[in-house]
């Protein structure tokens, strides 16, 4: 009788997972066609690629794609802003979506939070190429509304888009904009798990909000905070191409703080015209930020094995 029901509900659950397995195929096949399939171009950061002789029959050159961007004068260059200005964002946007989630965490009244929550969000959904242009008319050298400010409280207008010193600031608000309201969900909803019993059981024992944080939020934080942030690191040698190219409108006169491996990449081969040094910069990146997810998920299991990614 036993081995009759252990039976059933073993069949049971083979034809439930049956049914996620149909569900989850779709997905399963666009990432395969859109994502795999074409990895096999791989091969061609090792050719001199020509496009009437296709991937199979270029011509083999080995590394010297490679060498094209790691003996340039701006190798250095864009590499320093890459990671400077990533681990800029990532820092000041887990602070910025952390922050804003507690406020919305201890309002009390749930119909503010949508609206706070929703006019943050409003600006996820804008395409770069629109803040790109918001970003000029608030910052453009003649009619700015930045200018014009400055102008009215008896200072001289700046040109913006000739000072390279200001860009890591203009970038990471920028950033902050149009990142943290998406960004802050996540923590929202880990907040919102939380049984109240902790807090009320904090209270009773005069715990302020800085001890609540401490000892009750931050841990239930620290596994999410772990995920997110592992992922990111993975990215860490790659940049978002719109912020850089269109909120700087790709002025030469930035790129001393705004050139990134994205943007230089995309201007080589503009100029150049050499698809394989291209494809060679994008397989180092892909490579480098492979080995940091997995050194970085090394690291979090070796201190807390819960927290690891797998």
């Amino acid at each position: 009788m036993e081995n009759t029901k252990a039976r059933k509900m073993l069949t049971s659950r083979k034809l439930d997972n049956l049914q996620f397995l149909i569900l989850a195929l779709p997905a399963v096949g666009l990432l395969f066609i859109f994502s795999y399939i074409p990895m096999g171009g791989i091969i061609i950061a090792f050719e001199k690629f020509n496009v009437l002789k296709g991937i199979w029959g270029s011509p083999w050159i080995g590394l010297k794609n490679f060498e094209f961007f790691f003996k340039s004068s701006d190798a250095w260059r864009t590499i320093r802003n890459t990671l400077g200005l990533n681990f800029l964002f990532m820092a000041a946007g887990l602070l910025g979506s952390i922050s804003f989630a507690m406020m919305c965490f201890y309002i009390r009244s749930r119909k503010a939070v949508k609206v706070y929550q929703t006019v943050t969000l409003i600006p996820s959904f804008l395409s770069m190429v629109i803040v790109g242009y918001l970003f000029y008319s608030l910052l453009k050298p003649s009619g700015g509304i930045v200018n014009q400010v400055i102008e009215t409280l008896g200072g001289n207008p700046v040109n913006w888009y000739s000072e390279p010193r200001y860009w890591p600031i203009i970038l990471l608000i920028a950033v902050l904009w149009h990142g943290v309201g998406q960004g802050s969900l996540f923590y929202f909803a880990s907040l919102m798990g939380i049984d109240t019993d902790y807090f009320e059981a904090a209270s009773l024992d005069g715990a302020t909000r800085w001890q609540q944080f401490r000892y009750i939020i931050l841990p239930f934080l620290v596994p999410l905070i772990v995920i997110i942030q592992t992922l990111n690191i993975g990215k860490i040698f790659r940049s978002d191409f719109g912020l850089f190219f269109h909120v700087t409108q790709d002025s030469g006169a930035l790129y001393a703080t705004t050139d990134v491996i994205d943007t230089y990449i995309y201007r080589s081969l503009i100029q150049i015209g050499d698809i394989g040094m291209s494809a060679a910069v994008g397989l180092f990146q892909s490579a480098v930020g492979f080995v940091l997810i997995l050194l970085t998920n090394y690291i979090v299991r070796r201190i807390d094995p819960d927290s690891a990614l797998f």
